[in-house]
């Protein structure tokens, strides 16, 4: 295997309760603990980290420059929403961003449901709000890549338009790279012919491997004319030193959120497709594969907080390689407290994923 491995974290840009058992602790959105976390990426071996978005959170791309700013290699993964932005404005400032930090900026396309209304937005039904997707993304696209770009489609239209600064080419990365989720028909049909990375979240192995087929068959299909989409993985692990301590804290986050004693926000909408999957997993069971915990589903995790990954480094490792084989290349992971969890993780199992073994499938 090559090192075509990357492993990024999660900041949440968030000021509720968590939804992995624990409460928001004081400060924790200060620029001072988001930069702490940034720099202890960079420190223990990690990529960068997801930076999420939602109507009533601070933010994202503020956090983002602030951050790579008081940072040298970290790598922010920007969430953005069609709608909130419009595509050459979004195409400018990442443009801006990722120039001013000598090409750090990652982009996360978000097409889920949100309040809208607060921020003047509004939405048609599922077709039309993936249709508004797909628009922003190629235009996005063009306006990194070509020149004087004239556009009109049914939601965005340029006439003319030529984003500033122009991006320059770095060791063959024309422009950030472009990550998108959703698990409806429509939004795969977008990532099969838009997106650069497919976000999953922790669904068994059987389930990923079945989306990643379909989603190449779909890129064939809708004739894609970008390079082979690459697939990610958004979950939550929480590893310890032994097994059992693992499932003892699990299981006892679980009874927290069960009796309603810790955060239990969540921020995706159950009707989404995606999010169901992961609801509807507890029904198969409450460990599925060899360690992938469905039960916080049942008492307010949400999103990749929905099912954790769960035991000792060398447990966490070995589920990861699987989903490895099946073809995942981008990790998101992230467990709470968010800076221990950052140098635990990074100092544990951050090596088993790029150990040189017989076995493992990692760099």
């Amino acid at each position: 295997m090559t090192n075509s491995f990357e492993f990024l974290w999660y900041i949440p840009n968030d000021v509720k309760a968590g939804h992995r058992g624990d409460a928001a602790a004081e400060n924790h959105n200060s620029l001072e603990a988001l930069t702490a976390q940034a720099v202890a990426l960079e420190e223990h071996g990690w990529k960068g980290a997801l930076i999420g978005t939602g109507w009533g959170r601070p933010d994202t791309f503020t956090i983002a420059a602030a951050l790579a700013a008081r940072t040298t290699t970290f790598e922010p993964l920007i969430a953005a929403r069609p709608g909130y932005w419009r595509p050459a404005n979004f195409a400018s400032a990442a443009a801006t961003l990722d120039q001013l930090t000598g090409g750090r900026v990652r982009v996360n396309i978000v097409s889920g449901q949100d309040d809208l209304a607060a921020y003047g937005d509004e939405e048609g039904d599922q077709t039309q709000r993936y249709a508004r997707t797909k628009e922003f993304m190629r235009l996005v696209r063009r306006l990194w890549t070509e020149e004087n770009v004239t556009f009109h489609g049914q939601h965005f239209q340029v006439t003319g338009s030529t984003a500033a600064p122009r991006l320059d080419v770095l060791s063959g990365r024309r422009h950030p790279k472009i990550y998108f989720g959703g698990a409806s028909e429509a939004a795969e049909q977008v990532s099969a012919t838009e997106a650069d990375v497919q976000l999953f979240w922790g669904e068994p192995l059987d389930g990923v491997r079945e989306r990643i087929e379909r989603l190449k068959t779909l890129s064939k299909d809708l004739d894609r004319d970008l390079p082979p989409l690459e697939f990610g993985l958004r979950i939550t692990t929480l590893v310890r030193d032994t097994r059992e301590k693992a499932w003892s804290d699990a299981e006892a986050r679980v009874a927290k959120m069960a009796e309603g004693k810790s955060g239990s926000w969540n921020d995706h909408k159950a009707g989404a497709v995606g999010q169901q999957r992961l609801l509807d997993l507890h029904k198969r069971g409450d460990v599925l594969d060899d360690n992938l915990y469905t039960a916080p589903g049942k008492f307010g995790g949400g999103g990749a907080g929905t099912t954790w990954l769960v035991g000792s480094a060398e447990d966490v490792a070995g589920s990861l390689r699987r989903y490895a084989e099946l073809g995942i290349t981008h990790f998101i992971l992230s467990d709470t407290p968010h800076l221990q969890e950052i140098k635990r993780q990074g100092e544990q199992l951050l090596p088993l994923l790029r150990q040189n073994s017989g076995h493992a499938l990692f760099w």
